[in-house]
């Protein structure tokens, strides 16, 4: 859990073509930001084959968790597109034509659709709710906390986005979560470990990282204090004084977030 009242997020991200190098995976950052954005964040991020046996015991393992989970790929109409099916068995549910998804379809493409296979587009699990898709009107999916959208970022970012606002924007505190960060020169890991114990224990609802870093023969680490603004305004003096007792100097470092926006 990211927080005492606040549900995790996870990403799948569904297809052969990422594994094997032929395109690089965007969601990653893009729904991070998102997130950040908001006060919430990513707890952990999935990418697996378009194998149906893979995508259904991966469903069926996050249904049965407690977190809200996008997963990106696999919901087109050709035989390599799994994900509804997998989810409809992953649910226990079977696989039908979306009434409203029909209708959306019939708007975009005419009455009655053709080509028919066209339909699987909003062949979903029973009972899901739709996610609307801005760029070509073909819907994605909501299975309770599971949000099903295309691989295509041009239409999964928005519907990503439409998902926080319209499912969790009580969740959303973008106040709720601050990160500080010191870099401290000629500092190796070793000589920080007993004093980020300490941190550690001392305050235990902050999530401390260490850093390394080495060019040629200067050593440096970057250590950073997250979570609640209060605790961090707290903990980051007390950690800047133990590191000049311990001898070293330290400079703020400011931090940024890889954007995509394409």
């Amino acid at each position: 859990m990211t927080g005492a009242q606040t549900p995790g997020f996870g990403l799948i991200v569904i297809g052969d073509e990422l594994l094997s190098g032929k395109r690089q995976d965007r969601h990653f950052p893009h729904l991070s930001g998102l997130l950040a954005e908001r006060g919430l964040e990513l707890r952990w991020v999935r990418f697996i084959s378009d194998e149906a046996a893979l995508i259904t015991q991966t469903l069926r393992d996050t249904l049965a968790g407690p977190d809200i989970v996008f997963s990106c790929g696999g919901i087109g109409a050709t035989p390599d597109d799994r994900t509804r099916q997998c989810a409809a068995e992953a649910a226990g549910r079977a696989l039908a034509f979306h009434p409203e998804g029909v209708a959306a379809l019939e708007a975009r493409f005419g009455r009655p659709v053709e080509p028919q296979r066209r339909l699987r587009l909003v062949e979903f699990p029973e009972g899901v709710a739709l996610i609307p898709n801005p760029v070509n009107q073909v819907p994605g999916f909501s299975l309770e906390d599971h949000h099903f959208m295309p691989g295509f970022p041009s239409m999964a970012w928005p519907m990503m986005a439409w998902v926080l606002d319209e499912r969790y924007a009580h969740l959303q505190d973008p106040n709720r979560i601050t990160e500080e960060a010191i870099a401290v020169a000629g500092a190796r890991e070793s000589d920080v470990i007993p004093l980020l114990e300490h941190v550690e224990s001392a305050y235990p609802e902050l999530r401390l990282s260490c850093l390394p870093s080495m060019r040629a023969a200067d050593f440096s680490v970057e250590l950073a204090l997250r979570g609640a603004p209060a605790g961090v305004a707290q903990a980051m003096p007390e950690l800047c004084r133990a590191v000049e007792a311990l001898g070293f100097a330290w400079e703020s470092v400011t931090l940024s977030r890889a954007t995509d926006h394409d």
